[in-house]
């Protein structure tokens, strides 16, 4: 038997980032918006735990049991005191270390598909919590939609969006360690006082409203300068969406997949056909959001 799990890629429009604490974390205040590209996670019952994968750069993603996706079969598995003996294949679309939360999205949906094919019956909290456990995306990945994600970002408050948001992502030709833009923020913030984070309520708005315009002019992203100065290309791919007509341009997350919402579907074709000609960045897709979080297909759950 089989379960096949559907888990959206995300877009932070806002991300608020603290100081740093004690534990090495920082305090976020990050809202994340579930957008259109998805990677497909199928669990089998097999003897032993193994992961594979395909799909673009599959290649950068790691088959053992630092995996996201293994280590949420094995949470899940320690909680029911049973082994985590399950195949699990990871069918990627979610660029690979690009920002967008593609190996979060790949651990909530093999703790989804493995939560299905073992009829653990783990409720949404419990799912939640070994969410958290296993990484400060991990949760919204599971959720999807749209949230306010505070602590690391793994309190999850859902939002609500009037409408639909389009959006055009230019993926860069290596990728960024996320650690590694962090630090970068810690080393560019020595000195200077680092405010609390909070959500912006200009932008809370616009997003219940459905209003791409306030949208624009309300996303932020504190790690953007920390992604620019450990990867300054990325300032030539941002002007090049912005010269097509993009509302607005930010680096998703921690990088280096670059971001630009558009007005509707007609201008996200116009600025992804500009920046994949402009020579500045690898591939371009587009997609929009808010979509939903883990799925199950259920075409795809097979005995």
């Amino acid at each position: 038997m089989s379960v096949t799990v559907r888990v959206p890629a995300k877009v932070n429009v806002q991300l608020a980032v603290g100081a740093a604490r004690p534990d090495g974390f920082h305090d976020l205040a990050n809202v994340f918006l579930a957008v259109g590209l998805y990677d497909e996670v199928t669990v089998t019952l097999a003897d032993g735990l193994r992961v594979t994968c395909e799909g673009p750069d599959a290649d950068q993603v790691p088959l053992d049991r630092t995996n996201l996706a293994a280590r949420a079969a094995e949470a899940l598995a320690v909680r029911y005191g049973r082994s985590p003996d399950v195949h699990i294949h990871i069918a990627k679309d979610i660029p690979v270390a690009g920002g967008m939360a593609g190996g979060s999205a790949d651990g909530a949906g093999a703790l989804v598909a493995c939560d299905a094919l073992w009829g653990t019956r783990a409720s949404r909290v419990e799912l939640l919590e070994i969410c958290a456990e296993l990484g400060s995306d991990v949760p919204f990945s599971l959720v999807g939609g749209a949230a306010l994600g505070i602590g690391r970002g793994e309190k999850l408050t859902t939002l609500e969006t009037g409408g639909t948001f389009h959006w055009v992502f230019a993926m860069a030709g290596r990728g960024l360690s996320t650690p590694a833009v962090f630090r970068e923020f810690d080393r560019l913030g020595e000195g200077r006082e680092i405010p609390v984070p909070v959500a912006s309520r200009e932008l809370l708005d616009a997003l219940a409203k459905g209003d791409p315009d306030a949208l624009a002019a309300a996303v932020s992203n504190d790690l953007q300068p920390a992604a620019l100065s450990l990867f300054p290309e990325l300032s030539d791919t941002l002007a090049a969406g912005r010269s097509a007509g993009a509302l607005a341009a930010l680096v998703s997350g921690s990088g280096p997949t670059t971001a630009f919402l558009v007005r509707d579907p007609g201008s996200a074709s116009k600025v992804a056909q500009a920046l994949r000609t402009s020579g500045t960045c690898r591939t371009v897709r587009t997609a929009s959001g808010p979509a939903p979080g883990a799925t199950v297909l259920g075409d795809r759950v097979a005995s």
